[in-house]
């Protein structure tokens, strides 16, 4: 009887053993919203999946040191906090992202994990019209409700060494100062500003709190930076928003919210300098 026991206790901790070691090549996990995707607008206006998007850069980075790291992208254009929690927004075979993402972790030996999540909570909102009365408040409160369960499911399948980096956002709508006329365009950047700062302070205090790091986009994206750019007599922020995103980009192809390749490439930059060596 007791070398039975003894025989399932070896047998149970090898299986747990390999739920977590999960052997085999190196994964970086990719999770997040459309900008995980790397989505930009195709000339007629559809949005598609690009190899331009800061997934692409970040895998193509640490690749030059880890050779056999492969990139497993579960990221879904549109996701939110509710939806990468409860599904119905992108079709998985465990039918939610973060299901999926556990899973992965529990199966794969990753790495790293990036994930950009939150923007589409809040995102809808704000239209050239104006704010949707009441919606960006709804979109912060589920942040701050989905977003915690969000890093601790994922830090309980990863282990307590596997960097979880997040991400703040920058603000595409800033350059709403530029290109709608008069007073009405101040007042929607201005706005959608507050928001985006808003965004960003609860994002980074529930990344805190969780112990993950945050790639700092909004630095990168100048956000809060209203120095004249000589020549052009733009503030700086609406000046980058309206050089790496496809905010200007004539109809159809825009005015779109995604980056274009050289923004992916920014967010790349900041998601690196987040993650650090491996």
């Amino acid at each position: 009887m007791r070398r039975i026991v003894v025989v399932l206790v070896l047998t149970f901790l090898a299986v747990c053993g390999r739920a977590h070691a999960a052997p085999g090549l190196p994964y970086y996990l990719a999770l997040g919203d459309s900008l995980g995707r790397g989505i930009q607008p195709l000339p007629n206006g559809t949005l598609v999946n690009t190899n331009q998007g800061y997934a692409d850069g970040v895998y193509g980075f640490y690749r030059l040191t880890h050779p056999l790291l492969q990139v497993a992208r579960l990221a879904c254009s549109g996701e939110s906090t509710t939806t990468m929690i409860n599904g119905g927004k992108c079709w998985y075979p465990l039918h939610s992202q973060l299901a999926q993402a556990v899973e992965f972790l529990h199966t794969h030996r990753v790495l790293f994990v990036t994930i950009t999540i939150g923007g589409d909570d809040v995102l809808g909102c704000i239209t050239p019209a104006g704010v949707i009365s009441g919606c960006p408040e709804q979109g912060l409160a589920a942040v701050a409700g989905n977003l915690p369960q969000i890093l601790s499911e994922l830090r309980a399948a990863a282990g307590p060494n596997v960097p979880i980096v997040a991400t703040n956002y920058y603000d595409p709508f800033l350059a709403a100062a530029v290109l709608l006329p008069g007073s009405e365009g101040q007042a929607l950047a201005q706005v959608s500003l507050a928001y985006t700062v808003a965004l960003n302070a609860l994002i980074e205090n529930l990344c805190s709190n969780a112990g993950d790091r945050v790639a700092d986009v909004a630095r990168a994206f100048k956000l809060t930076d209203f120095a004249n750019v000589p020549g052009f007599n733009v503030p700086l922020n609406a000046f980058l928003e309206l050089t790496w995103t496809w905010i200007a980009a004539p109809p159809p192809r825009g005015p779109d919210v995604h980056p274009n390749a050289a923004g992916y490439s920014v967010i790349a930059t900041a998601f690196v300098r987040a993650i650090g060596p491996l």
